[in-house]
């Protein structure tokens, strides 16, 4: 038996860059199992960048 770690992200986090890479539409119909590892892989990129450049601001 699997056990599911708690996710790092919060949702509305993921929903946020879903909606920014396009894929936001595939997550509302078939859920977050629906997307691509490629499209996962994005968003965790996206995800990078949005805390490095939080860094680069303080």
């Amino acid at each position: 038996m699997l056990s599911r770690k708690r996710s790092i992200m919060s949702d509305a986090l993921k929903e946020e860059i879903a909606k920014e890479i396009g894929i936001y539409d595939t997550v509302q119909q078939e859920g977050w199992g629906g997307i691509k590892s490629r499209d996962a892989g994005n968003m965790v990129k996206h995800a990078v960048e949005m805390a490095e450049r939080n860094m680069q601001k303080q």
